[in-house]
């Protein structure tokens, strides 16, 4: 999926026309104009800015992904699993909604109503979870932009809430004082909608096309009277080769292997509102769910974004996927429910959730959700690899969390307002830990996508993380005999000279430690919390 890097910035029409024989697609005319200053569109001019230091000192987001594919509550992709014969979401759609040759996606939309939303509320809380930044959802791959936007008619302000979704939640971000990042990821729906093109297979609407085809003349008398359904699911191109591979979206992901390129329209209508919402809501921080960056490798659209955002704002983060070294050095790597087994040398990220990305009630009912327990464990671990963790808590369509969400936000309260120290403006140590889990090697599927082993850890997993002052240590469980031997910190290890005879356990005290040819010994109270217990060595 890789691609080789353009190094250049295309800034002639004519040399791009030329250019877009071999794959590559322009920006267009844009209405929005790219900041000038420091920062140009290339990867050499990009490596000049360093991720900050507010960032790495973080640790801990959490994110709101959250719009109108959490209306039926059948989980992440929905609204494009509505259009896949025989799926459960299909199933669900057929079942509640209509065919979605006469009821698709764009008729949710209105259904999304955000009745019982409070940003305010929703932010206060998260920060007193020890959220240090805030994301919330742009737009998804289903292309309905969460803001009053100037360049795409199906947005949240025209339809369903009827109100500016993003000004409503930087305002609360503001207000608690916590960095706001926006994510955006409707660069992809030209390709992720094809199912929308399709129709049934079987059964008595086998043949009929659904909603995918329906042009803007078709809306007379409509609802969406007005309202043109292509602007919302670009699917007036043909498909991509093996669209009707449920999987091929994902091999495609990269705009190779026969993915259908996108118009320079499309591209340029992506640009403008990418930067219509970093000019009006002024976000710290901007994630793409992308390989590299949107459109990379086939367009510069992705590039200019990135600098765009630089220039306007030195202090700010852009994630991108599936990094090389070169450009971990220019935007901030995005590890999607997964994470390295090393120390990275540059700050990076591992994005997550307790459940789906987007609500699920089927999640829900089975009790699916990560436990807080797991969640703090997987944060332990990033950090200690110098990464931070977004953590996303579904939210149903009204704009809630449920019951079972609530308790796992208490348990996590609870833990990390003892022990937020040992998280919060910390540094990897000599090494980031040990236990059977530090000593496997473990490998990236793709984006990441390893994160089940990761929560599996227990007493024997143990984490470092230090400050000037500190030396933490997370154990990854409470032993049940209640004595904790930590190997690094042997006599004569290589890393902490410093003789130890005591250590204090957050949330408790000081404790007497043992240190032997074999490890530092330390004999724990009961239990002093749900999850993990928390050392601190002055050093």
């Amino acid at each position: 999926m890789k691609k080789s890097i353009l190094s250049l910035s295309f800034l002639l029409a004519s040399i791009l026309s030329v250019n877009a024989q071999n794959n590559v697609v322009p920006v267009v005319n844009p209405h929005e104009q790219m900041a000038q200053g420091k920062y140009e569109p290339t990867w050499q001019s990009l490596q000049q800015h360093q991720t900050p230091e507010w960032f790495r000192d973080a640790k801990f987001g959490i994110w709101a992904h959250w719009g109108p594919q959490c209306v039926e509550g059948s989980g992440d992709w929905m609204a494009r699993g509505l259009y896949q014969e025989g799926t459960d979401a299909y199933k669900y759609h057929v079942q509640h909604y209509g065919h979605p040759s006469e009821f698709g996606f764009k008729d949710v939309l209105p259904l999304f109503k955000a009745e019982k939303w409070d940003p305010d509320k929703l932010v206060e809380r998260y920060k007193r979870c020890g959220a240090q930044y805030f994301f919330v959802l742009g737009n998804h791959h289903d292309n309905f932009d969460l803001w009053d936007s100037q360049y795409q008619p199906w947005n949240s302000k025209n339809i369903g809430p009827h109100m500016d979704i993003l000004d409503g939640w930087a305002k609360a971000a503001k207000k608690h004082g916590l960095p706001l990042g926006i994510s955006f990821h409707a660069d992809h729906a030209w390709t992720w909608y094809e199912t929308a093109q399709r129709y049934d297979l079987n059964g008595p609407k086998a043949g009929v096309y659904y909603d995918g085809h329906l042009t803007k003349a078709d809306g007379k008398g409509k609802w969406w009277e007005g309202y043109d359904p292509q602007q919302l699911y670009a699917q007036n191109h043909p498909m991509s080769e093996k669209s009707w591979w449920n999987g091929s979206i994902h091999n495609q992901w990269g705009w190779d292997n026969g993915a259908a390129l996108p118009t320079s329209e499309f591209v340029t209508n992506f640009y403008d509102r990418t930067l219509d919402a970093i000019n009006r809501y002024n976000p710290d921080l901007v994630y793409f769910d992308v390989t590299v960056l949107p459109f990379y490798g086939i367009s510069d659209a992705g590039m200019r974004i990135a600098t765009h955002l630089y220039n306007k704002n030195d202090n700010s983060v852009v994630f991108g996927k599936i990094l090389n070294e070169e450009q971990r050095k220019a935007i901030t790597w995005d590890v999607e429910r997964g994470a390295p087994n090393e120390i990275v040398p540059e700050p990076w990220q591992t994005c997550n959730c307790i459940g789906g990305w987007h609500y699920n009630t089927g999640i829900y009912e089975r009790n699916g959700y990560k436990t807080a327990g797991t969640v703090i464990r997987q944060l332990v671990d990033i950090v200690s690899k110098n990464g931070c963790l977004l953590l996303n808590i579904p939210l149903r369509a009204d704009g809630t969390y449920d019951e079972k969400e609530e308790v796992i936000l208490d348990e996590l309260e609870a833990w990390m307002s003892v022990n937020g120290e040992s998280i919060f403006k910390t540094r990897p140590w000599h090494i980031f830990g040990e236990g059977p889990v530090a000593q496997k090697t473990i490998k990236l599927n793709a984006q990441g996508f390893n994160d089940e082993i990761f929560g599996k850890m227990d007493y024997r997993d143990i984490r470092f993380n230090q400050t000037d002052k500190y030396l933490y240590v997370t154990a990854m469980g409470w032993p049940e005999s209640g004595t904790l031997v930590i190997k690094s910190l042997a006599k004569g290890n290589n890393y902490f000279k410093k003789k130890i005879s005591n250590v204090f356990l957050l949330g408790y005290g000081k404790l007497k430690a043992e240190q032997t040819a074999d490890g530092l010994t330390i004999h724990l109270p009961e239990p002093t919390n749900k999850i993990a217990p928390v050392l601190r060595i002055s050093k």
